[in-house]
């Protein structure tokens, strides 16, 4: 894992990479954004059983708190303000853009809050997120400046969403209100993993290597190879 370094009082996310610099240009990008109270470390430990084409980034999030980094305040309840998220999502949109160049696709995953935070990126960025894998989390429910909703309905988003139904973190009622812009927003494949709780299966993380394999990795094959 590669450490990038960030000056201090930037606004720049701080990330760890899975190869060197040299390596990264004309590979698929696959960025990592942690969960409430987590770093950027927690997530790498996937990195081995997910496709080897992908140059992986996991960021920390902005915030610290007490026993980690939040990418936006979180009452006890989990209720939150949209134009917090906004604030997180503005210097990593803007990251990602400055990646894209040398980057064929740019696919998000995100666990609990980073899928929060996975999700209102590729409403921000319509057209510009290949997909995003969502793992025990939600999409932030309501309208905001900064979303381009009606994008993402004449363009659905392409997403996997895995969650355990008896998972005693995220309220029922982001779950219901996720699923319910699922409908009208994105393609996607919604997988439910029982005895998992707030947590990420063996058997998700399976799922979530062939979901990669097919519908981002194998995307961009269809789209490099010539015409028969």
């Amino acid at each position: 894992m590669i450490d990038a370094t960030v000056p201090a009082g930037t606004a720049t996310p701080f990330a760890v990479w899975s190869n060197d610099a040299d390596a990264r240009p004309g590979t698929p990008l696959l960025v990592l954004l942690h969960g409430y109270g987590s770093h950027e470390q927690d997530l790498m430990g996937l990195v081995p059983a997910l496709p080897g084409e992908f140059s992986v980034a996991s960021l920390r999030a902005p915030q610290p708190i007490r026993f980690g980094y939040q990418w936006f305040p979180l009452a006890a309840d989990l209720s939150f303000s949209l134009d917090r998220v906004a604030e997180a999502v503005a210097p990593v949109a803007a990251w990602l853009r400055e990646l894209a160049a040398d980057h064929p696709s740019i696919t998000l995953l995100g666990f609990s809050q980073g899928m929060a935070m996975a999700t209102s990126l590729a409403r921000h960025m319509p057209g510009e997120i290949a997909a995003v894998v969502g793992l025990s989390g939600f999409v932030v429910p309501g309208e905001h400046p900064l979303f381009a909703d009606d994008r993402l309905r004449e363009q659905p988003l392409r997403m996997f969403w895995g969650r355990d139904p008896q998972d005693p973190v995220i309220p029922q009622e982001l779950v219901d209100s996720t699923a319910e812009w699922a409908l009208e927003h994105a393609d996607v494949m919604k997988v439910q993993y029982t005895g998992v709780g707030h947590g990420i299966s063996p058997q998700e993380v399976g799922h979530v290597r062939e979901y990669l394999t097919h519908v981002v990795l194998g995307e961009r094959a269809r789209r490099i190879s010539p015409p028969r």
